[in-house]
């Protein structure tokens, strides 16, 4: 006998209790965590996952965008492994731990947690995490290895294996992991937060189940995967059939100065999108080579940006195909290096995404975000506390304008919600004092609405020495404007060694720079591209940044043709009308 269809309010108070549970569950996680990466910038995330096949059922709306493909794949590996004698088969309350990037993961230090749940004996999901761990070994604190060749130089990597058997954390297991990695005796903490996430999210679980039932939500999972397939899919309908191309550029890969491009065709289908990217370049040598999971899920977060409307599940991805990655560096095999695949090359995919459906869908996507995490490491050895530390500071950037209105200041990763640690948070932590930290003014690309702008901090070391790595992106190329819109500023990374300035070769990445008391690291993080004609902007709203400080009256006759008196910040209007028309 069939199961009655539900009726609109229990399947949306299944919805809304199934999000309720990962929610609940990224929330713990950073409660509890030790490191202010997980703890503050929630560089995390926690979902459900399909027992069949790993298929994403609900992802916290907290969590990170570009996790909502990977930890499906790491899921559906994990499975597939332990169906095929490759790894230990679970029992109730075992927890395995996994960072394997190859195995549908991202970089090194993206560690995943998966559990499964139980019901009546049988496994009848995965509840699943991903926490940014400041260090996993490597060549260089905090992971981010600017010049690795191969993936060893950038941490322990772990295949699947049962962290904690039947509630319990096994000490050899842990000990390997401990022994391989710095700053090992604050691990603990994060290891015990990221366990406790997913018994959170098991309790919570099972309350949902016993007051629906088993079938009831199960029918409900299966209802709202189909939703979101052919809700996605009425999107595309709205899409002119046709090819739409675009290219985005990562600046270099750490080792050769070249740049690496994304070359991208979109094609509609029918009621799909096929995005080819036969074309992009090799793999590389450096670290910014792309798994297949990072990649494909680059493309989905880039298409949840545009529809967010479409509920979080498998089958909102089911109408959208990529194509053409295999033997370029968006489909990284093993040993090549990956640690920027995450953090940078997602958001370039994202962005030639977002420049490529920009004529297809003028109001819906914007012109491109700052797109960097700003990964920036710094390990050394503070002696006021007799101990040595890893800092791991990632940070926003402009985004990008669009037909509606100019683009956010200093906003998120486009592929997450994290946000960077307070300052007081890190100088209590490490020993480092923020001489400044503001918008990067002038950033912002012009446009009829202009870009966001990005980030200016500078920090200095207090005491002790420390080694700085930085594996960030669009220091060679600003983000791109669309529709008539210039770009974004670049990336600005300056080191300051015993008072003379350094600025890395490859401009945002380099490794292991030696730091002594009184050095500092200045950063500016790249603002937004503009939308539209900038000569179409209102020009009291040019008067007005100006006013603030954000261009300076130079900036606003040269990039938006508007003349901006000095004395009361007003609109010389017979001036403007001169500069706009010539």
């Amino acid at each position: 006998m069939s199961q009655p269809a539900l009726d609109p309010i229990t399947l949306s108070v299944i919805q809304a209790g199934l999000q309720q549970v990962c929610d609940e569950m990224d929330l713990s996680f950073s409660r509890a965590a030790f490191s202010p990466v997980i703890a503050e910038a929630n560089d995390r995330s926690d979902g459900i996952y399909a027992a069949e096949d790993g298929a994403l059922i609900a992802q916290g709306a907290g969590g990170l965008p570009v996790f909502v493909g990977t930890m499906q794949y790491s899921t559906a590996t994990l499975i597939r492994m332990i169906a095929e004698g490759r790894t230990v088969e679970p029992q109730p309350d075992d927890i395995y731990i996994v960072n394997d990037p190859y195995l549908g993961g991202t970089h090194l230090m993206d560690v995943r947690f998966a559990k499964p749940f139980y019901r009546n004996g049988k496994i009848w999901c995965w509840l699943s995490n991903t926490g940014h761990w400041p260090d996993t070994g490597g060549a260089v604190p905090g992971g981010f290895s600017a010049s690795a060749t191969s993936v060893e130089q950038e941490g322990l990597r772990l295949p699947p294996v049962r962290l904690f058997k039947q509630g319990k954390l096994d000490p050899e297991i842990y000990a390997i992991i401990t022994s391989n990695i710095r700053v090992a005796d604050q691990r603990i903490g994060d290891v015990q937060a990221q366990a406790a996430a997913l018994l959170v999210g098991e309790e919570r679980l099972g309350e949902l189940l016993d007051r629906y039932g088993d079938d009831t939500v199960a029918g409900a999972i299966a209802e709202l995967r189909d939703r979101a397939r052919v809700q996605m899919a009425a999107f595309i309908d709205a899409i002119e059939p046709g090819q739409y191309d675009a290219t985005a550029y990562v600046d270099s890969d750490g080792v050769v100065d070249e740049p690496l491009a994304i070359k991208l065709s979109v094609t509609r289908q029918g009621d799909e999108l096929v995005f080819d990217f036969s074309g992009s370049s090799a793999p590389c040598a450096g670290p910014m080579n792309s798994v297949r999971a990072t990649t494909l899920s680059s493309v989905y977060l880039a298409m949840r940006h545009i529809f967010p409307e479409v509920p979080m599940n498998a089958g909102a991805f089911a109408p959208l195909k990529v194509t053409g990655i295999e033997g370029t560096f968006l489909d990284a095999q093993y040993p090549r290096p990956v640690s920027g695949c995450a953090a940078e090359v997602s958001q370039r995919i994202a962005e030639a995404v977002f420049a490529a459906l920009v004529p297809a869908l003028p109001e819906r996507v914007t012109a491109a975000p700052a797109g960097t995490s700003g990964n920036f490491a710094l390990g050394g050895h503070d002696p006021a506390r007799g101990r040595d530390f890893v800092m791991y500071q990632l940070s926003g950037g402009g985004y990008g304008g669009n037909a509606d209105h100019d683009g956010l200041a200093n906003g998120c990763s486009t592929i997450g919600i994290s946000k960077a640690p307070p300052v007081e948070i890190m100088e209590q932590a490490f020993p480092v004092l923020y001489r400044h930290y503001a918008l990067h003014e002038g950033s912002g690309g012009a446009g009829k609405h202009r870009g966001g702008f990005g980030l200016d901090y500078e920090l200095e070391l207090r005491r002790g020495s420390a080694r700085a790595s930085f594996v960030m992106d669009h220091g060679r190329f600003g983000p791109q404007g669309v529709m008539g819109g210039r770009d974004g500023a670049p990336n600005k990374v300056t080191v300051w060694q015993s008072g003379q300035p350094h600025v890395p070769p490859h401009l945002s990445k380099e490794q292991d720079i030696p730091l002594g008391p009184g050095d500092r690291v200045h950063v500016r993080t790249p603002g937004g591209g503009g939308y539209g004609d900038p000569f179409t902007r209102d020009p009291k709203l040019v008067a007005e940044d100006v006013r603030l400080g954000r261009y300076s009256i130079d900036q606003a006759k040269e990039l938006f043709g508007v003349a901006v008196t000095a004395t009361d910040f007003t609109v010389d209007e017979t001036a403007t009308a001169t500069l706009r028309e010539n």
